[in-house]
């Protein structure tokens, strides 16, 4: 392995560790990739994605892969292991995993990658973009569902789309709650108070995003009011659950995915339980982004996101950090055919 210098370009593959990723990406300009990106998908430019689940012990692992046209073609395969006891019994984060970037041309490795942060921002800018098209434009009130590392991401990339002036903020774990509340609360320009009473929260809210490992619903559809936007962003299995299925029938419902969101996502479970048809569903997020369907036509109707994690947001965000790496220098370079 070699470091990069100034007089070099790398031959081989770049590695680069969570910190040098971190350094590379920032929210704003994935927001801008990923809505990119599902521009080039509404266009055909893309290449046919993949999915693949594996379950193991306490946890499981999700492969996810795809590829976008650009000027060169892109590939992607992003590989996480979701184990939501590490933190608690291991003192290592919940998810964990790598993405490999290929020129989708030629097929050589490009880059090795730690995910986690492209995995935390990108789903940040999906629910960002999401929230453009669907929150009412002068929704000032949010509940955030689940105060990890993901609900930090999620309410700092709604801010950037709408003037939030307070936010309620509900963990199972209260003592997170209330850390959250206190480091997004503590410039004092926005108010952020951590609740216990979940559904009085998302009755008084106009935007509600739920970002946990949950296995049954905590959303109800009694609690959500006219003109709410709500985003489903943890449901990323099957077994994952954090929206009334109820909430489906009458909502205008967009995804990321049809195929994935029926498949893994809160979708999925609101299919089984015969609340809503695949027919139902008003959009994908990329026929928004691309104008071929409305976003929010009236200030009452509910809003839906189901957002599952899709690998073309991954690919997208994946392509900037390689390009800053190559700018930068960044990382080290290794040759694996060698």
């Amino acid at each position: 392995m070699t470091t990069f210098s100034a007089e070099t370009r790398p031959r081989g593959t770049i590695l680069l560790a969570r910190r040098d990723v971190a350094s590379l990406l920032d929210l704003d300009d994935c927001i801008a990739s990923v809505e990119e990106a599902l521009r080039l998908h509404a266009g055909g430019r893309t290449l046919r994605p993949g999915v693949l689940g594996v379950p193991s012990t306490d946890g499981g692992f999700h492969i996810k892969a795809a590829g976008i046209r650009q000027e060169r073609t892109w590939f992607a395969a992003k590989c996480n292991g979701n184990f939501f006891r590490n933190a608690s019994q291991h003192g290592m984060p919940n998810i964990q995993g790598l993405i490999l970037l290929c020129d989708g041309d030629t097929g050589s490795p490009l880059a090795v990658m730690d995910s986690i942060e492209i995995t935390i921002l990108r789903t940040g800018a999906a629910t960002a973009i999401a929230a453009k098209h669907l929150a009412r434009k002068d929704a000032r009130v949010a509940t955030i569902c689940g105060c990890g590392n993901q609900g930090r991401v999620q309410l700092r990339a709604l801010a950037r789309v709408r003037h939030l002036e307070r936010v309620f903020a509900f963990d199972s774990d209260f003592a997170r709650a209330r850390r959250f509340a206190e480091e997004t609360g503590r410039d004092g320009a926005l108010a952020v108070e951590a609740v216990q009473d979940l559904a009085a929260a998302v009755r008084a809210s106009d935007v509600c995003i739920t970002c946990t490992p949950a296995t049954r619903f905590l959303i109800d559809r009694d609690d959500v009011r006219p003109g709410t936007f709500v985003a489903g962003v943890g449901a990323d299995n099957e077994d994952k659950q954090e929206i009334d299925p109820r909430l489906f029938a009458g909502a205008k419902v967009v995804v990321d995915s049809l195929e994935q969101c029926a498949a893994i996502g809160d979708l999925h479970h609101a299919l089984k339980a015969g609340t809503v048809t695949r027919s139902q569903v008003h959009a994908e997020l990329a026929d928004l982004v691309a104008a071929r369907k409305p976003g929010r036509t009236s200030p009452d109707e509910i809003t839906l996101f189901d957002s599952t994690g899709i690998a073309l947001e991954d690919v997208a965000a994946a392509v900037v950090v390689y390009r800053r790496a190559l700018e930068r220098r960044a990382g080290l370079s290794l040759e694996f055919g060698r």
